[in-house]
Parts: structure tokens; C-alpha cells; sequence
């Protein structure tokens, strides 16, 4: 029983296939398929179930993987500790598509100027997916738009953003102080992408309402969005970060809702994660955003 049985196996069971696993560790097929057997055999259960060319771990491939990653990961903590130790090395921020395209850059851009030897690796994708980044390890920290769903994911705030009422300019309600939900479900919707974090906030308000709207437009694209509400084919719900610009270029008019919608923005990593100074000063850094920024709400 070897670290590297450990690293196949976790390989395997995250990508569900062993021709997979293989390609991303840059070793042979049939090597990765005996490092599977010799596990098994060792301990006298089957990881995974081979059904045709597809494998699913058993109950126990999935209780071996949460020890597993832990170890994997510990190692791989305890290398990334001693290489930073004089603030060189790498570290890995995940974030949803909103906190990475209007608060990354700014973070980065200011983490870097207190350690310039220190690489910093960035994923931008959807919350639901950096989560699960977290969980395998394959990024030490992530800013997420909502609150995490696994009980093994630590979750600190570091601050409120508002979503807020987006109306073609001249629109009807756009001379107004203040808009609701059901003032706008009246109108065509434009909204993000189903899994998106806004548009769950958004749907749940809905329904809070008895409100049912359905979109006459799709995007994972908050640009295409805005342009398609600027050229007045509906209206939209989106985070006063992603709008600010347009507002204030007169593209769009954005307009609080008469009951704020405000949510939580998170810092979050594994529980079982060795925190680096360089990941602390991250957190740190992230917490003094809204005062570095200034004002964020419509």
C-alpha cells in the first residue's frame, strides 16, 4: 500500500473511468487498472463495479475515497506548506462567474503586490461546481455566491451584494424609486442560466410570492443579457456588481426592489484543510474588500 495507489485511486473514482484517470496521470491503462486490483486485493473488498465500459465505486469505494482524498491531500498540503514557506509556490482560488469578474481581478491584482513570488491559479465557473472543486482538492480556496450544500465545506462570509430591478431605459417602471417582483413579472424575463446562483435567489423570491414567471431568454451570459434588456426585449434580475458599469453609462436603468434582495458572498475550503499564511492573508484580504471597494448596492 503505497501514496500512489491512493493518488490512482482517487483519480479513478473522480473521473469515473479508469482510461481517464489514466490519461490525466500520464500513465499506462493497464497500470492504473492494477494499482486498482492490488488495492482490492489488499484489502479484500471491491472499489468499484465494472458495468460495460462504465465503473461506479461500491459503498465501499466510497467510504475508502473520503480517506483516501484526505491523505492524498494532506500530502499534497504538507508539500505546498514547505514550498511556501518563503512565499513561493502556488496557491488555487476558485470563484463563480460573478465574484470572478468583478472581484478577482481586484484581489489578485492587490495579493500579488504583498507576495510577488507566489503563483496564483484561478477557476471561474458556477458555484455548484467550485464546491465540488473543493472537495476534491483540486483548489485550496473558493468564493461562492451562495451557501455551501456539503456538510464537509467550511463556510466564512466576507460580504453583501444586492441583486436589482434592470429596465430598458425607457421602460415604464423605470422612472420609479423603487420596483417588486411582482410589479416586473408583468413584463417578458430575461435571466441567467438554470444552476446559476442568481437565478436560484431569484426563482426562490418567485415562489415566495406565488409569482411564476418564464424567461423568453436563456444566458450564461450577463453581457448578452444587459445588451438584450438595453435594446428593450425584457427585463432582468441580476447582482448590482455585474450592472454597475452599464448603469452608470446610461446602457440600462438599475433600480432597487422596495424589499432589498441581499445575499451572502463566501469564503469557503475544506474542513480538513491545513490553512497556509498565504491562504489566510487571501482571507484576509477578501474580508477588506467592501472597505477597499466602496459603496456595492443599488
Amino acid at each position: 500500500m503505497t501514496l500512489r495507489h491512493m493518488k490512482i485511486f482517487v483519480t479513478v473514482y473522480q473521473h469515473s473511468s479508469v482510461t481517464k484517470a489514466a490519461g490525466k496521470l500520464h500513465l499506462a491503462q493497464p497500470s492504473v487498472s492494477l494499482a486498482v486490483k492490488e488495492l482490492e486485493e489488499y484489502y479484500g473488498i471491491r472499489l468499484f463495479e465494472r458495468i460495460g465500459r462504465r465503473i461506479c465505486p461500491t459503498e465501499a469505494g466510497n467510504e475508502f475515497y473520503s480517506y483516501a482524498l484526505h491523505i492524498v491531500s494532506l500530502f499534497e498540503d504538507m508539500e505546498k506548506k514547505i514550498k511556501n514557506w518563503d512565499t513561493l509556490g502556488t496557491i488555487r482560488i476558485g470563484t463563480s462567474i460573478t465574484i470572478g469578474t468583478h472581484i478577482l481581478p481586484f484581489l489578485i491584482k492587490n495579493y500579488q503586490e504583498s507576495f510577488p513570488s507566489l503563483r496564483v491559479e484561478a477557476v471561474i465557473n458556477n458555484s455548484g461546481v467550485i464546491e465540488q472543486h473543493v472537495l476534491d482538492n483540486s483548489i485550496d480556496l473558493g468564493l461562492i455566491e451562495t451557501q455551501p450544500e456539503h456538510s464537509e465545506i467550511q463556510a466564512i462570509p466576507f460580504m453583501e451584494d444586492q441583486l436589482c430591478a434592470v429596465l430598458p431605459a425607457d421602460h415604464p417602471l423605470a422612472s420609479r424609486n423603487c420596483v417588486t417582483l411582482s410589479q416586473m413579472a408583468g413584463y417578458p424575463f430575461l435571466m441567467r442560466e438554470k444552476g446559476s446562483a442568481g437565478r436560484e435567489i431569484l426563482e426562490a423570491s418567485l415562489a415566495l410570492q406565488h409569482l411564476f414567471v418564464q424567461p423568453v431568454w436563456e444566458s450564461s451570459s450577463t453581457q448578452a443579457i444587459v445588451s438584450g434588456v438595453s435594446q428593450g426585449l425584457g427585463v432582468a434580475v441580476l447582482p448590482y456588481l455585474l450592472v454597475e458599469r452599464d448603469a452608470r453609462e446610461n446602457l440600462v436603468k438599475v433600480i432597487p426592489f422596495q424589499k432589498p434582495l441581499r445575499r451572502t458572498l463566501n469564503i469557503i475550503y475544506h474542513k480538513s484543510k491545513y490553512l497556509t499564511p498565504n491562504m489566510d492573508a487571501f482571507i484576509r484580504l477578501c474580508k477588506d474588500f467592501p472597505r477597499l471597494h466602496g459603496d456595492i448596492t443599488c
